[in-house]
């Protein structure tokens, strides 16, 4: 603060004035500067107080300002990409495309085994259909068959009254043509007759196993006309004595017997119906007839007596 012209010329005039003045001058700068200081106190205040709330509007302006900003950038950012972000972009196609070309993948594979299976199913579909098609004409077959057997069942009283008698007459003339027959094995052919006449009357035997059984005795007659055989049995000779004997037989037209001692020698004269001594000169193409028959040797040519109408003798060949 300046010291004003009429304290200065105060002061040159004399001493005690000029003490008094310094001191006027001295209260006065001090007062001046207390009365400075109070108010650079208050204008300090007053700008700690300004800035308080300058502080304050600036924060809720920077923090409006900073949101503001970030969408700006934002904004920037989308509009202006960065180097990396350009460089990113690539690398995200390529990523992408290579999902959607997996994806690609797994569908075509899902594709084609979803087709190879439709293509089984179909093969399965038509073997189904045509193993119906054929069990359905099996089925009508069967059905047909059905209505035959029950045609059958209704009609099988009239049929058993009208089959059992001609087995009985079938068993009969078996047994009659038996015994018109060559007696080769008549035992044995006897107790097949026999057994037929047994089963014609049991009642635990179904009509068809005793038509079988007579059709076994008929084929069985039928296969002794073809066979080779030779047996041991007896034979009455005439004079009351049956004498064991071996028999041979070719089918129905040999049928010859010999002692063991070769003493008797013998034939079934078919004409006559009865038997017949040979001379000794048969004896040995008799021995050798049984052992062939018993495979006990080589077939050769034999001279034997043959069953026939008229009284002969032939050449026979053994198989």
């Amino acid at each position: 603060m300046r010291v004003s012209r009429t304290h200065r010329v105060r002061a040159v005039g004399c001493g005690a004035e000029k003490q008094y003045a310094l001191r006027s001058v001295h209260g006065a700068y001090a007062e001046s500067m207390s009365i400075k200081c109070r108010g650079a106190i208050m204008i300090r205040r007053q700008v700690a107080n300004l800035a308080s709330r300058v502080a304050q509007f600036l924060l809720g302006s920077c923090t409006g300002m900073l949101l503001l900003g970030h969408g700006f950038a934002l904004a920037e950012v989308s509009s202006d990409p960065s180097v990396e972000e350009i460089l990113e972009v690539p690398s995200q196609t390529l990523s992408q495309n290579q999902q959607t070309q997996r994806q690609i993948d797994q569908l075509a594979d899902e594709t084609l085994e979803l087709l190879s299976e439709y293509r089984l199913k179909l093969q399965t579909l038509d073997r189904v259909q045509r193993y119906n098609a054929n069990l359905e004409r099996t089925i009508a077959d069967q059905e047909r068959e059905m209505a035959s057997l029950d045609s059958q069942i209704e009609n099988f009283s009239e049929f058993e009254r009208g089959i059992v008698p001609l087995m009985m007459d079938m068993v009969d003339e078996l047994d009659a043509f038996i015994r018109l027959d060559v007696p080769f094995s008549p035992e044995m052919r006897d107790q097949r007759v026999s057994r037929l006449r047994e089963v014609m009357n049991r009642a635990d035997v179904s009509v068809s196993e005793k038509y079988r059984h007579i059709m076994r005795a008929y084929l069985d007659e039928a296969l002794a006309g073809r066979a080779i055989n030779a047996y041991s049995g007896q034979i009455d000779t005439g004079d009351g004595t049956p004498r064991n004997v071996e028999f041979f037989q070719l089918g129905r037209v040999v049928l010859i017997y010999q002692s063991p001692d070769r003493e008797l020698i013998g034939y079934w004269n078919g004409q006559a119906g009865e038997w017949r001594p040979l001379p000794n000169s048969y004896a040995r193409s008799a021995n050798l007839a049984l052992r062939i028959a018993r495979k006990q040797s080589a077939p050769e040519l034999l001279t034997l007596p043959v069953s026939a109408p008229s009284m002969a003798t032939s050449d026979v060949v053994l198989p």
